[in-house]
């Protein structure tokens, strides 16, 4: 099966875009475009730097309610975006736990965090957790744990096929990492506006009933992944039993608002119709 509907990405408009979708089993399913480029990654650099807290979990070096961040918060806390520090300030907003304030500055303090506790930096922790097991060569962090990582369709494939069926981790601890914590709490999806609830998992977003989103009208409400403001998107669908990426050089507004899910549901299409 080679997914036709991958080529929408053509009516983009946008100067460079790739796509790819994946089964767990690591079956890519189709590419479009340069799939091999590398594009700056902006927030889809939070599920790969959530992966990488998770490993530091099993390996013993954190765990997910010890205090990190301001006082209060934990180490849950920063990964579901509920420490109550501001979107890109190491300010606090509100008492941990209460509303779901999306922070950059979160994931900052995630990664110091992980770094003081390995006595490894981040990006470097990163790579030797994540990276170098799944094969990214061509992915690298360097700078914000939030936003800086870079990466290409092919690369992030492995780890979408990685994350469908855990074998860097036990399953149990990916499946905790897709299910909603803090369930009921309000906030704001970047560029969707007010949810609620605006669910959240452990480093991933959770579509559950959100109107409007960037996945599709046909995504399963247990799909999850994460968009970026570079005009990028990595989705898993369990319920279609695959995932999609899609990079791009155009900042996210909006066309990706209204290209996206339409992209999205004719990719869910074909796969329900092959399938």
């Amino acid at each position: 099966m080679s997914l036709k509907s991958l080529a929408l990405i053509e009516n983009w408009p946008v100067p460079t875009a790739a796509a790819g979708a994946v089964r767990a089993d690591g079956t890519v399913l189709g590419l479009h475009g340069p799939a091999a480029q590398r594009f700056p990654l902006a927030s889809v650099t939070k599920p790969l730097a959530a992966y990488a807290v998770l490993v530091a979990y099993e390996e013993g070096a954190i765990e997910f309610d010890e205090p990190a961040g301001p006082p209060g918060s934990t180490v849950r806390h920063l990964l579901a975006h509920t420490s109550g520090l501001a979107f890109d300030e190491h300010k606090v907003m509100a008492p941990p736990g209460e509303r779901r304030l999306y922070s950059n500055a979160g994931f900052e303090q995630l990664g110091d965090h992980v770094a003081k506790a390995t006595d490894i930096p981040f990006g470097e922790y990163l790579r030797q957790a994540v990276l170098e097991p799944l094969g990214m060569t061509s992915t690298t962090l360097e700078g914000s744990p939030a936003k800086d990582g870079v990466s290409t369709v092919e690369d992030l494939l492995r780890f979408a096929a990685e994350v469908q069926a855990p074998r860097l981790l036990d399953p149990r601890t990916v499946a905790d990492a897709m299910t909603v914590h803090y369930p009921g709490t309000k906030g704001v999806l970047p560029g969707y506006g007010h949810q609620n609830p605006n669910d959240w998992g452990l480093g991933f977003e959770i579509r559950d009933s959100k109107s409007p989103h960037w996945t599709g009208s046909s995504s399963s409400p247990r799909t999850f992944g994460h968009f970026g403001q570079s005009g990028t998107f990595l989705w898993i669908d369990p319920d279609a039993g695959a995932a999609c990426v899609a990079l791009t050089d155009r900042a996210f507004g909006p066309w990706a608002i209204e290209a996206w899910p339409a992209f999205t549901d004719a990719v869910l299409a074909e796969l329900r119709n092959g399938s």
